[in-house]
């Protein structure tokens, strides 16, 4: 192998394109914490001038409801009066919103619970719509157009009344002092990176995995490493968020052995983890929660109306392979072809130590017998977890709410099975004499961790302070309004319900939270135009997905920026963003295409998919 001529260090490389330019600009942006650290107090900020400003006397309380085991919270707020008698006791008498017709659009007028309704400062129903951003939430219902006698669709108020919550008030302050704890370890990805790299770490150290990359590119194919790559990630949604800790160090390592960029192996496994979140060749956790929050929107319309948790199954596992092609396509035309032109140092191929692996090849006896005794190990544990799966009253078996038990502790599961054959390797080889050794192996492990725990901290943060003020949700309504109102036809619409998915992606990460905010809406919209819920559900999917490599509310895309500073000490946000957009460009456009080919073909999108392409509730 030679090194190719063309390739030198970025900070001397012209920008030679978008992505060039997006990668050099996002490179000069502070440190990723640092991002997020400014992130969070614009939040602040912007909750304050949101939030509404009250007479004395006034004041919101919050309170959390929602499906937390479907993974949605709601804050909502209650306007009331305090009252402080003569004997300074305290009572809070909470009000309602009165939605009404003024000349200039819609109105909150606020009621007590006495039926007094509030005064302004001019003797006027105080209008809390004049007093900060306020977003009505509407329901879509027919009605009769006088003018034409014919029935249309228009979106009705139902009486609630979304507002921001101030972080910068004195509870709002306290808030962020006493949630910063829960909010750095309540933090989604903090505890599945840690649990998962201290089973994964243990392999790479003892020399594990790189034993079993030295059989796999035996084995596999470079032409097929991609294709491989990709369809991993997307395979690893049955293990919820897993494969976010696990595949992206393997495939970097599998990539560089083969003399080819680690980033590419990196770029082309996340797009399937998150690109292609969605779909998958099996019925996943994620069909019944979806299902129960598309069925709840539904029967809005029609009482009786229900969505199968199969109802998507045929289109996902069609769209796996779909998936599979376009993340292989796109890893070769637009991505690797570019990482190829990098410095080593800048996570190109590094070509001096891929021949070094060539020539190291060959396993050792006690190499080839540490690989035959941990596969054994691995083997033993899988099939002992697949029977405790089926075994009826082991800790497993059925369901944790509306998950499969063995879901929600999948992390635990892969940090047995990748911690023992790691022991059991490394205690073959050598590599491992004692207990001692065995500690220091995922001690050195946690020592890798550190920049994502101090990620973790300000990530953290900034997540919760939008959630917490509720400007995400806000703006998710805000945009269905606006879409309603174009008044699409059909496919149209349809389309154009995934294009703002996955802008709306960008402000509110959470699939599930997202889709409870936007299923009310939309689902019954639909319906009444003639679009049945199950292609609703199945169009979120599509811009859910799509964008999820480039939001940076995905919690994940700080950790997958650790992983690829491994090999690429200056990459930063720029560098992660040019090198998975082409990615969300090319997931957007052509899956949507395959949805909309699938339906002009009248093709069910699964089992229980009630009728034809435009078919309302039966």
């Amino acid at each position: 192998m030679t090194e190719p001529k063309d390739v030198v260090p970025i900070s001397r490389r012209k920008i030679r394109g978008p992505l060039d330019l997006i990668e050099f600009m996002g490179n000069k942006l502070p440190d990723p914490a640092v991002l997020f650290l400014s992130g969070a107090i614009i939040v602040v900020l912007a909750s304050h001038f949101a939030a509404p400003s009250l007479p004395d006397g006034f004041e919101v309380r919050w309170s959390d409801v929602g499906n937390r085991a479907g993974g949605v919270d709601e804050h909502l707020g209650t306007v009331g009066r305090v009252s402080v008698d003569a004997e300074g006791n305290e009572s809070f008498t909470p009000g309602a919103f009165q939605v009404v017709e003024n000349g200039e659009g819609l109105a909150a007028h606020l009621v007590l619970q006495d039926g007094e309704v509030v005064s302004d400062d001019d003797g006027s129903p105080m209008d809390f719509a004049d007093r900060g951003w306020a977003v009505f939430q509407k329901t879509p219902t027919e009605v009769e157009n006088p003018d034409t006698g014919e029935s249309e669709l228009v979106l009705k108020p139902n009486g609630n009344v979304m507002f921001a919550r101030s972080l910068m008030s004195s509870d709002g302050l306290y808030w962020i002092l006493s949630s910063m704890e829960a909010n750095f370890l309540g933090f989604a990805p903090l505890g599945v990176v840690l649990l998962g790299m201290l089973g994964i770490g243990p392999m790479e150290r003892v020399g594990l995995i790189g034993a079993v990359l030295r059989v796999s590119l035996k084995v596999v194919p470079g032409a097929l490493l991609t294709p491989a790559m990709v369809f991993l990630g997307v395979m690893s949604s049955l293990g919820s968020d897993a494969g976010y800790v696990v595949l992206p160090p393997l495939a970097a390592a599998a990539y560089l052995a083969a003399g080819r960029s680690p980033l590419a192996g990196i770029a082309a496994v996340f797009a399937g983890v998150s690109a292609g979140f969605n779909a998958n060749l099996l019925i996943t956790s994620l069909e019944p929660l979806m299902a129960e929050l598309t069925q709840s929107a539904a029967q809005q319309v029609d009482p009786e109306r229900q969505v199968a948790a199969t109802a998507s199954w045929y289109f996902m596992a069609a769209s796996t392979f779909v998936v599979t092609f376009l993340g292989w396509a796109t890893t070769a035309v637009f991505v690797e072809k570019r990482l190829t032109k990098k410095a080593p140092e800048d996570g190109g191929p590094d070509l001096a130590r891929a021949e070094q692996e060539a020539g190291n090849n060959k396993l050792a006896a006690e190499e080839v017998k540490g690989l035959i005794w941990s596969g054994i190990v691995f083997a033993l544990g899988l099939a002992v977890t697949f029977a405790l799966v089926f075994w009826e009253g082991s800790p497993l078996h059925g369901n944790d709410g509306i998950f499969p038990r063995w879901v929600a502790v999948i992390v635990p599961i892969m940090f047995m099975l990748t911690i023992l054959p790691a022991m059991v390797y490394g205690k073959i080889t050598g590599v491992i004499k004692d207990s001692k050794d065995a500690a220091k192996t995922m001690m050195d492990a946690m020592a890798g961790m550190a920049p994502i725990i101090v990620l973790a901290f300000f990530a953290g943060q900034f997540v919760a302070y939008f959630a917490e003020c509720n400007l995400g949700a806000m703006l998710a309504f805000t945009g269905g309004e606006w879409l309603f109102e174009q008044r699409l036809p059909g496919l149209m619409l349809i389309v154009a319900f995934i294009a703002v998915t996955m802008v709306f992606n960008l402000f509110v990460g959470s699939m599930s939270a997202k889709y409870a905010l936007f299923a009310p809406i939309f689902v019954p919209m639909f319906m009444l135009i003639g679009i049945r819920p199950e292609l609703t559900m199945v169009a979120y999917r599509i811009g859910d997905s799509a964008t999820n490599i480039i939001t940076p509310l995905n919690a994940y895309l700080v950790i997958v920026l650790v992983f690829m500073q491994r090999y690429a000490p200056k990459a930063g946000m720029g560098t992660l963003v040019a090198m998975m957009l082409p990615y969300t460009v090319v997931f957007g456009i052509v899956w949507t295409l395959f949805l909309v080919l699938w339906v002009a073909l009248g093709i069910p999108l699964g089992p229980g998919d009630l009728g034809t392409a435009f078919a309302a509730s039966p």
